[in-house]
């Protein structure tokens, strides 16, 4: 090992003092001695941790590095590979034999016509934030109930079920759960969607669940998809309305900017995408011998590569710590990964995010922070997705 090469003996999970946006300081100094870094996993065993854009990128895009969860090696255990269907921890071919199914289902042209239908969800939102006056909890009012019936009625899931799922999701996500109550609501979540696959055989309605039990897809496999689409496609969304709605709070200029120009919305996510990089870390494990950044990775190692310093690489953003709607070299980040296992939903995230946001500072023009932006309680960093538990808001009646 050469002198300069840095080491980071555990992967660090607090965040910068005085920014919750910032990834931890010790990542952004690890950044700063280069890209890659030596690592020691959880579980004790030697990784390399990735900090750089360029080198996370081409990980992500080269078949040499497997995403297969068994593969994982973090200690001195086996780790068990993912259930039937849920292809995000899988390679070639399972992985594409579930995800080609859905790639159709979810096209900018098919995510553009659920637009009127998202800004009407968006709508009786705010129409209920208005109505019940302030303050409230944008969260709970807000970023969690748009994401919530939108991915419920794309899959088909029923009105009356849906609190009840979004709890089951919010226990086995939020990262503050004993392993007995991770059980019990994966179990439960699991038992929910084993009904609701069989219901959808029995009688198919207008959805993307239905349409795919007309495949040759297992009950099983179809339980897997469901809970990887239904847990995606509300939790990184409602992180991302939450916490961009507080990071956009804390940077007024900013917020005046998008305020007063509709134009800058479509940037405004982007950029906010890449500011906040809500899901932090990914990992992958080398299938052999792989020269990275001028190491050797040898086979069998599993690498961890960081989302959120990638995207404050300053080789590739300029002043990657300032949040600026108007940025110009925003394209490109890795939000939503990158190479095959590139978030399938994304274009989906984007409508939503476009709509609620831009609602959200019309409707609400004198919106702001009911408390100190210090007492802002975030969610911990053991969540698999960074964001805020609650954030208290008020503005101004008229």
């Amino acid at each position: 090992m050469s002198e300069s090469l840095h080491m980071v003996t555990t992967l660090p999970t607090t965040r910068r003092s005085g920014c919750p946006f910032d990834p931890p300081a010790e990542l952004l100094d690890a950044r700063r001695h280069g890209p890659i870094s030596r690592f020691t996993h959880i579980g004790g065993r030697p990784g390399w941790l990735i900090t750089g854009y360029e080198l996370a990128r081409s990980v992500l895009a080269d078949s040499r590095f497997s995403s297969r969860k068994e593969l994982l090696n973090v200690g001195d255990f086996e780790v068990p590979p993912p259930p039937p269907g849920e292809f995000l921890l899988m390679d070639e071919p399972q992985h594409g034999r579930y995800r080609k199914p859905l790639v159709g289902r979810f096209t900018v042209r098919r995510m553009r016509l659920l637009t009127e239908r998202i800004e009407q969800i968006t709508a009786d939102c705010l129409d209920a934030m208005e109505k019940a006056g302030p303050p409230t909890d944008l969260v709970t009012a807000f970023a969690k109930p748009i994401p919530t019936i939108v991915i419920c009625e794309l899959l088909g899931v029923p009105y009356q079920d849906r609190d009840s799922f979004q709890e089951q999701i919010d226990t086995f996500m939020g990262g503050e759960t004993s392993e007995e109550e991770l059980i019990a609501a994966y179990t439960a979540t699991q038992q929910y969607l084993a009904g609701l696959v069989a219901a959808k055989r029995a009688n198919p309605t207008d959805d993307v669940l239905s349409e795919l039990t007309d495949s040759d897809l297992t009950d099983e496999e179809l339980r897997g998809i469901s809970l990887i689409l239904l847990a995606a496609g509300f939790d990184t969304t409602a992180n991302m309305l939450s916490l961009g709605t507080f990071a956009l709070l804390q940077n007024p200029a900013q917020l005046a900017a998008l305020r007063a120009d509709p134009a800058l919305t479509d940037g405004a996510v982007e950029e906010l995408l890449r500011y906040l990089s809500v899901a932090k870390t990914f990992m992958r494990t080398a299938l052999e011998d792989v020269e990275l950044g001028g190491q050797t990775i040898e086979a069998g190692t599993t690498v961890v590569l960081s989302y959120n310093t990638a995207n404050r690489d300053p080789e590739r953003f300029a002043d990657p710590h300032v949040l600026d709607l108007q940025r110009q070299d925003v394209s490109g980040h890795l939000a939503f990964s990158h190479g095959i296992h590139q978030c399938l939903g994304q274009q989906l995230a984007r409508v939503e995010m476009r709509v609620a946001f831009r609602a959200l500072v019309d409707r609400f023009p004198t919106l702001r922070l009911a408390v100190p932006a210090e007492e802002v309680v975030l969610r911990p960093e053991t969540a698999d997705i960074y964001g805020v538990k609650s954030l208290p808001v008020t503005w101004d009646k008229e």
